[in-house]
């Protein structure tokens, strides 16, 4: 009886540690500031976290940047049959800093003002070179990740009071 208690208290700790790590990296496949967020609340440590949040991205990333192009011509082809305008003022704004920064102004707005999925959309959509988009999605996932999640563990504790 106590090897069976304590066989299922380890299969409990391991699920619960299983469900923390997967959170942290799902979340951050749709909003990057969530893992960092996450990863602290849960006490998580700061490279844990920052690895979780950084694969997120990157997975979401890749995936995007493979599909984007097919989804683009889809979404294009919408638009048309609809007659929708091409153009809206968040999409100049974003072809304004693409102009100005290039792929380095999508890759660092990324994180904390796009999101994974939106940065990765706007690059295909601009024509970006999957390797490039990225290539400079990682750095900025490392960045921004080693920034949020510091301030997330050294400054969450302030949210809590």
């Amino acid at each position: 009886s106590d090897v069976c208690s304590s066989d299922l208290l380890f299969h409990l700790i391991v699920l619960n540690s299983a469900l923390k790590y997967a959170s942290v990296f799902l979340l951050s496949t749709v909003k990057f500031l969530g893992g960092p967020l996450a990863g602290a609340s849960m006490g998580l440590h700061f490279w844990t976290t920052l690895a979780l949040t950084v694969g997120g991205m990157m997975t979401s990333v890749f995936i995007f940047s493979g599909v984007g192009r097919a989804w683009m011509q889809h979404r294009q082809k919408q638009r048309r049959l609809r007659r929708e305008p091409i153009f809206t003022k968040r999409s100049r704004n974003i072809i304004k800093v693409f102009r100005k920064f290039g792929m380095g102004g999508i890759a660092f707005l990324t994180p904390i003002l796009l999101s994974p999925i939106g940065g990765t959309v706007i690059a295909t959509l601009l024509g970006v070179p999957q390797p490039r988009i990225m290539l400079h999605m990682l750095w900025s996932a490392l960045f921004w990740g080693v920034a949020l999640t510091y301030a997330s563990i050294h400054f969450g504790h302030m949210l809590k009071h």
